[in-house]
C-alpha cells in the first residue's frame, strides 16, 4: 500500500520543444514556482545574470542551448514532481528520445510567435509512438506572437490531436495580462516582478473587478473562452490519456506567469508513475519488486571527483540506498552505496526512492544506456534502447601523442555515454576511431569535453559518408574494396557498412542481392 500512495504521488515528465522555445526557462521557473530556489536566473542571460540550473555545462552556457538531459526533483503540496530538460536542437534528438522512454507524460513548449517547428513536431511523434500524453504550454506570451486561435488550429491541423484549452490568455501575444482557468472560472492578474527573478504575483478577480481593472480584454478572453466551449474543445481526461486531446495553457516563463497553472494541471491530470511493460511486453506492478531502467550516463558532472553518474528511473518497488541490487546485463550485484537524488549539478544523498523517481547512481561506470537494474532473484529486463542512424561521419585524432591514454579514456566515456556512437576497423586503427552522429554539433560536444575533461587536443577529418546500415560480421568480406563503401565495428560488436550515398546503397544492393542490410532504428526517425 505504501508503494502504490507514493507511487500516485509522482509525476514524472519531461519537458521537451524547438530550441529557443523557453525550455530551460520554464525549467527554471518550475523550480522557482516549487521553492527549490529562492530566485530564477535568465536563460543564458546577459552580462551578470545566472545562467539555469539545469544548464550546467560550459558549452551549454556559452551557446545558449542545452546540450545533455537533466534532471530535478522538485515537491509541490503533497506531490513529487521529477521533470527532465531536454535538449532542443535536432542534433541531440537521441537524448531526447532516451529520456521519453523513462517519463510519463512530455511537456510540449511552443513559442507563440513561432508556433509549431521542424523539431517539435518530430518529438511530438515519438511521444505519439511511445503513448506518451502531451501537455502542450504556449510561452513566451509576453512578446508579440500569433493569434492564440491559429495556434490552436495549427496544432490540430499539423499534429492531428485537439486542442483543449484549461487556460486562455487575457490579452494579446505581447500584453499579457492574465489568464481565464478555463476549470475552475476563475479570471487570474499577473504582477510583474523585477526581472521575472521572483514568483510573480498573482490575484483572483470576481467578474465586477475584471472588468473594472481590465475592461475589455477579459470581455474579449472571456467571449474567446465561450467559443471553445461551443466547439467543444474542453478537456476529457480519457481522450488526453489515450493520446487523441492535449491540454493546452498560456505562459510567459520569463516572467513566471502561467506556470502556477502548469503545475496546477500537471498534478490534477498527468498521469502518475504506474505499470511499465517490459521487453517481453508483460507490464510490471509498481509495487512489485524493485526495479529501475538506466536512461542516461554523465561523467565530468562533479570535476573534483571526476566521477560517472548514471541516471535511472525507478520502476517498480522501494529502492534503499546501500542494498545491493542485479545489474541485468551481467548478472553480477551492484552497490547502491552512493545512489543520490538530482537537481541539476547539485546533489543530495537519496535515502529511499519509490516508482517514478530518478536517481543518479554515483561511480556507475559499469552501467550503460539502456541497463535494468533489479532485485536479486528477478528476471525482469526492460527494453533496450535503439541506436538512431548517424548522418555525419569524422576521424577524430589525438594531437598530442603524448596524452594518448587520456584521449583514449575520454573516447571510451563519451561513447558510454552515447554522446556519439565510435566505430572501429582493423584498417585505420585504434588510434583513429570513427565517431558517427545524428547532427555534426555531437562532434563539438566531443572535441569540447575532451579539451575540458581530459586534456586532450583533438582534430576531426570529415568522411565522406551519409548513411549507416548493419551488416552480418560475415558479409564484411563482400563489401570490402567497393569505392564509396567502408565497414567498421560498433562498440557494441555490431558490425556497419557505411555508404557514400543512396546510389552507392543501391548499387550494392543490386550486385550482391543475397546481403541483408538492416537499417537503424528504423521505427524512429528523427
Amino acid at each position: 500500500m505504501d508503494i502504490a500512495r507514493e507511487a500516485a504521488r509522482r509525476r514524472t515528465f519531461a519537458i521537451i520543444s524547438h530550441p529557443d522555445a523557453g525550455k530551460s526557462t520554464l525549467t527554471e521557473a518550475l523550480a522557482l514556482h516549487t521553492q527549490m530556489i529562492g530566485e530564477a536566473g535568465v536563460t543564458h542571460g546577459k552580462a551578470g545574470r545566472r545562467a539555469t540550473v539545469s544548464d550546467w555545462m560550459e558549452m551549454e552556457r556559452a551557446r545558449g542551448i542545452s546540450i545533455s538531459s537533466t534532471a530535478l526533483q522538485m515537491e509541490f503540496g503533497d506531490h513529487v514532481i521529477n521533470v527532465v530538460d531536454t535538449p532542443g536542437h535536432a542534433d541531440f534528438s537521441e537524448d531526447t528520445y532516451r529520456v521519453l522512454a523513462a517519463v510519463d507524460v512530455a511537456v510540449m513548449v511552443l513559442d507563440a510567435a513561432k508556433g509549431l517547428e521542424p523539431q517539435t513536431l518530430k518529438l511530438f511523434d515519438v511521444c505519439r509512438r511511445s503513448g506518451i500524453p502531451v501537455v502542450t504550454v504556449v510561452n513566451k506570451w509576453d512578446r508579440p506572437g500569433l493569434d492564440p486561435l491559429e495556434l490552436l488550429d495549427q496544432v490540430q491541423q499539423r499534429l492531428g490531436i485537439v486542442p483543449t484549452p484549461v487556460t486562455w490568455p487575457i490579452g494579446i501575444a505581447g500584453d499579457f495580462r492574465g489568464a481565464l482557468d478555463r476549470r475552475t472560472g476563475r479570471t487570474l492578474l499577473y504582477e510583474r516582478t523585477a526581472g521575472g527573478a521572483t514568483m510573480a504575483g498573482e490575484r483572483v478577480l470576481t467578474d465586477e473587478e475584471a472588468r473594472e481593472l481590465i475592461g475589455q480584454d477579459w470581455q474579449t478572453a472571456v467571449e474567446g473562452s465561450e467559443l471553445l466551449d461551443a466547439d467543444g474543445l474542453v478537456h476529457d481526461q480519457d481522450q488526453f490519456l489515450q493520446g487523441r486531446t492535449t491540454p493546452v495553457l498560456f505562459a510567459a516563463s520569463l516572467l513566471n506567469f502561467g506556470v502556477a497553472q502548469l503545475l496546477d494541471v500537471l498534478v490534477d491530470i498527468a498521469p502518475p508513475a504506474g505499470d511499465r511493460p517490459d521487453a517481453a511486453g508483460v507490464r510490471r506492478p509498481v509495487d512489485a519488486p524493485f526495479s529501475a531502467y538506466v536512461f542516461k550516463v554523465q561523467a565530468g558532472m562533479d570535476r573534483a571527483h571526476r566521477d560517472h553518474v548514471a541516471f535511472a528511473r525507478v520502476c517498480s518497488g522501494i529502492f534503499e540506498r546501500g542494498e545491493v541490487v542485479e545489474h541485468a546485463a551481467t548478472g553480477r550485484p551492484f552497490a547502491t552505496k552512493y545512489a543520490q537524488s538530482m537537481f541539476g549539478r547539485a546533489r543530495t544523498s537519496a535515502d529511499v526512492a519509490w516508482p517514478g523517481d530518478i536517481i543518479g547512481l554515483v561511480n556507475a561506470s559499469g552501467l550503460r544506456i539502456g541497463d535494468t537494474l533489479r532485485a536479486p532473484g528477478e528476471r525482469v529486463e526492460f527494453p533496450a534502447v535503439a541506436k538512431f542512424a548517424p548522418e555525419h561521419f569524422a576521424v577524430i585524432r589525438s594531437v598530442d601523442t603524448g596524452r594518448y591514454k587520456q584521449f583514449r579514456r575520454g573516447i571510451e566515456q563519451l561513447d558510454r555515454e552515447g554522446v556519439a556512437q565510435v566505430l572501429r576497423s582493423d584498417a585505420r586503427g585504434d588510434q583513429a576511431p570513427v565517431l558517427a552522429a545524428v547532427g555534426p554539433m555531437q562532434f563539438e560536444v566531443v572535441q569540447d569535453r575532451l579539451r575540458q575533461e581530459f586534456r586532450a587536443e583533438t582534430r576531426l577529418e570529415p568522411l565522406p559518408y551519409s548513411l549507416a546500415r548493419e551488416v552480418a560480421v560475415a558479409d564484411v568480406p563482400t563489401l570490402a574494396g567497393r569505392s564509396g563503401v567502408e565497414t567498421f565495428e560498433r562498440s557494441d560488436g555490431v558490425a556497419l557498412a557505411l555508404f557514400g550515398d543512396r546510389w552507392v546503397l543501391r548499387s550494392v544492393e543490386r550486385a550482391h542481392p543475397e546481403l541483408v542490410l538492416g537499417v537503424l532504428a528504423a521505427d524512429v526517425e528523427l
